[in-house]
């Protein structure tokens, strides 16, 4: 059993696979710090000075301390119950841009297959119905003449 698990986990599509996790892991961490620094600041200052970070309601107000509270930090060291809407947020911008990113690669990726297989290299003989180089002015299957193309 031990050795049907080695083989498994070497072949090249697992390893392939967790190599593709682990970049997709550090990416989203990437995407993460994109979204908390640089996108929303400016686009909190825009909307007139709104922390997405600290945008929550309280449910119900912690054991501890009873609110409002200052910051979502400061609601959950209460004890507060809240709803974290810009957490939400930003969480929900990170995924597009992920998506968007994916996306992005899987489309060029397409491209170029595509690319590849657009660009025939044989022709079919009229006469056998095997297939033949483009250039090629004699069947070499049935020998018969072909016309140039």
């Amino acid at each position: 059993m031990i050795e049907d698990f080695k083989k498994f986990i070497m072949r090249g599509n697992v390893l392939d696979m967790a190599v593709g996790i682990i970049i997709g892991a550090a990416f989203g961490t990437i995407v993460s710090s994109l979204v908390a620094d640089v996108i929303m600041p400016p686009i909190g200052l825009l909307l007139g000075n709104v922390d997405f970070s600290n945008l929550f309601f309280v449910l119900k107000d912690g054991a501890k301390a009873a609110g409002p509270y200052a910051s979502l930090a400061a609601a959950k060291a209460a004890g507060a119950v809240t709803i974290n809407a810009g957490v939400f947020i930003n969480t929900i911008i990170s995924f597009l841009i992920v998506a968007l990113a994916v996306f992005l690669l899987v489309r060029n990726i397409n491209r170029l297959y595509a690319k590849e297989e657009a660009a025939p290299t044989t022709k079919d003989c009229p006469y056998c119905l095997m297939s033949v180089p483009l250039k090629a002015t004699r069947c070499g299957h049935c020998t018969s003449e072909l016309k140039a193309s």
